[in-house]
């Protein structure tokens, strides 16, 4: 085991730091996690995780991105309404029952950690998300489906939010009807209310 540990370096040896918090999260939850666990699990040691991840929630966020990469470039469906539902489903295949409860963790620890918290800010700036939407949004107006607009950040994090929201609440993702009431009965009216002022 030694002169495994020994050889692993980099990316390798990160990807099986990540696997492993990932396979510990999906066994224990967020709750049950330990940096004990996961390091034993990847064949390291604590220290050598904390050298890359200061925190637990902080290697959370980087299994999660892992497992679960946001494709940033949107289908082009030819419609603003089905390009959102597409993009919205997405969205909302990510956040199976596991994100509930790992999202609800690491808030709690931002709560009471400022650097999780500004992780987690930094995390949200930097989001596929944002540049997803712009697209969507860029095709539609030059479809003449919507006048020119522009998305506050805000407005670029809403879908994140609904749908993380809801899973929280509910214990999953949300499911096709409620993915479409989502874009028809806030996301579109939203931007046409941006649009017209």
């Amino acid at each position: 085991m030694s002169e495994t540990r020994s050889r692993r370096r980099g990316e390798q040896l990160e990807a099986a730091i990540l696997d492993a918090t990932w396979k510990e999260l999906k066994e224990t939850g967020y709750s049950g996690l330990t940096i004990e666990r996961v390091a034993s699990r990847a064949g390291t040691s604590k220290p050598v995780i904390y050298r890359r991840w200061s925190n637990r929630a902080e290697l959370v966020l980087a299994a999660w991105a892992r497992q679960a990469p946001m494709r940033p470039e949107p289908v082009n469906t030819g419609s603003l309404r089905a390009d959102l539902v597409e993009l919205f489903s997405r969205i909302a295949s990510r956040a199976g029952d596991i994100m509930g409860e790992m999202i609800a963790g690491v808030m709690g620890e931002a709560f009471r950690d400022p650097e999780v918290l500004a992780l987690l800010q930094e995390r949200l700036r930097s989001s596929p998300l944002k540049i997803a939407l712009n697209r969507i949004v860029d095709r539609a107006v030059e479809r003449g489906e919507l006048p020119p607009v522009e998305l506050p950040d805000r407005v670029t994090r809403l879908p994140l939010d609904l749908i993380r929201g809801g899973a929280m609440v509910t214990g999953g993702p949300p499911q096709k009807e409620e993915v479409e009431e989502l874009v028809d009965d806030v996301y579109l009216p939203l931007l046409h209310g941006l649009s017209a002022r």
